[in-house]
């Protein structure tokens, strides 16, 4: 079979390390992209798990995904009522020890990072005040977390963009330490298209284990169904936390 154009469901086969990995994917009442995240995950060569948000056991997870999607109808504010989960306080503990797993928030993760303070900033409505949904490009500023480690710094890629609330906003300070600290992580090329500062579409936190941003990796994973000419920009996200889990570059 050729490897061009991959049939749905045809993965390749992991190695027996990285077949090892276990990484946990959150549900919440809203959520729309789990089993997305949750294939990403199996395309990339690892074990998906599911989290359900009011549990408070992390199943030995060796990295988390925060998904997408609209947590409580974003009602408050998105993101904020999810930050009390059971399984949020887990994973907010899980990112700060020692052991600093590994956790991406993509979209509404990305929002509800944010809110648990695991990730400053904040996130508001698109400064259009409406929903868009397009392919994106995406510079890689920072290659040096747990989840770029494979891209290579300044590269470009093409990843969806869907959102309503997808403003990153923060104080003049904030953005300044962030900038300085190399914890941006990705910035929108071309154009802005929610009006965040500076042009931020995702950010990392100081350690590097913990990424949030606005597009959507999960759905540019095969050849055929994302993006582009490969539609496969995305799929580099899930296999750097596996090479950060196996010891590679962190």
């Amino acid at each position: 079979m050729s490897n061009d154009l991959p049939l749905i469901g045809d993965y390749s086969t992991p190695t027996a390390e990285l077949s090892g990995a276990r990484i946990g994917v959150v549900t919440f009442p809203g959520t729309l992209d789990d089993r997305d995240a949750a294939r990403a995950v199996r395309t990339a060569g690892a074990q998906s798990v599911s989290l359900w948000h009011a549990d408070s056991d992390l199943g030995d997870v060796d990295a988390v995904i925060i998904p997408g999607g609209f947590s409580y109808g974003d009602y408050l504010r998105a993101g904020a009522i999810s930050r009390f989960a059971p399984m949020m306080s887990k994973i907010v503990d899980a990112a700060n020890s020692e052991a600093k797993l590994p956790v991406l928030g993509i979209c509404n993760g990305f929002q509800i990072l944010t809110e648990s303070h695991l990730l400053p900033g904040s996130m508001i409505k698109n400064d259009h005040l409406r929903f868009i949904c397009r392919d994106q490009v995406l510079r890689v500023e920072n290659n040096t977390t747990a989840w770029t480690n494979g891209y290579e710094a300044s590269q470009e890629i093409t990843i969806p963009l869907k959102n309503q609330d997808g403003q990153y906003v923060a104080d003049e300070k904030t953005l300044d330490e962030l900038e300085a600290e190399n914890r941006v992580a990705f910035s929108y090329v071309g154009w802005n298209p929610n009006g965040s500062r500076r042009s931020i579409a995702g950010i990392s936190n100081a350690a590097g284990n913990v990424v949030g941003l606005m597009p959507h990796p999960e759905h540019a994973i095969e050849v055929g169904f994302g993006p582009d000419a490969t539609g496969t920009d995305g799929l580099t996200f899930f296999t750097s936390v596996l090479t950060h889990l196996v010891g590679g570059k962190k």
